[in-house]
């Protein structure tokens, strides 16, 4: 496929990084590519490069471990096309990955074909996951992404302030907004997430955080 796309390989593997960069030159010729290997630096990247055709995101690396960064990445960028490239390949982890909007999953087992394939398929505009895989099934641990994708950029923000143990008036002060604002905020996610209270709260957010 020979066209201008920007993609974003991010994993903390120099290796694998390195496999996927030269796997991704076979496939799209012409391809502008950028690499991250840590949440931060890929948040950091995004902001600084808003026209991203495609993102490459492995689940396990520097501030994302589980699903916790596709959760992040789908909040904060809600128009960002996503892949996870990861070598948890359980039907459930698969299934997580599509219910948090993501467009693909490509085993890290895959071969060079397959990668190929699966890449030009994704750039063409479709979906791409593995065969076999029954999506009517919904785990408790899918029902729970569910709840935290419905929460919106700034409240998901709060619930993160919330994990980290701030109190309203400094969640209040670091997101330039009232103590009336914050507790609306907390007062919608703890019904989007069916909780009576923070410590609740925080609770599941942290089993997002899981290893995979």
């Amino acid at each position: 496929m020979d066209a201008q796309y920007t993609i974003v390989i991010a994993d903390d593997h120099p290796l694998f990084r390195n496999a996927l960069f030269q796997s991704v030159h076979m496939a799209i010729s012409g391809a502008n590519l950028l690499e991250a290997d840590s949440l931060d630096s890929l948040t950091a990247l995004l902001d600084k490069e808003p026209d991203i055709d495609l993102l490459l995101l492995d689940l396990k690396m520097p501030g994302a471990n589980g699903m916790s960064g596709l959760i992040h990445l789908r909040v904060q960028y809600p128009e960002l096309p996503i892949v996870v490239i990861s070598a948890s390949e359980e039907p459930s982890v698969i299934r997580q990955v599509k219910s948090n909007g993501a467009i693909g999953f490509i085993p890290k087992s895959s071969d060079m074909r397959e990668l190929i394939s699966s890449l030009n398929r994704v750039l063409e505009g479709e979906t791409c996951y593995p065969s076999g895989i029954d999506f009517s099934e919904e785990s408790d641990e899918e029902s729970l992404m569910d709840k935290i994708s419905s929460l919106t950029p700034q409240q998901y923000k709060v619930l993160n302030m919330l994990n980290d143990g701030l109190l309203n008036k400094q969640i209040a002060y670091e997101l330039d907004v009232s103590e009336a604002t914050i507790k609306a905020h907390m007062t919608a996610i703890f019904r989007k997430l069916g909780v009576k209270n923070r410590t609740q709260a925080v609770i599941l957010l942290q089993q997002t955080d899981q290893d995979i």
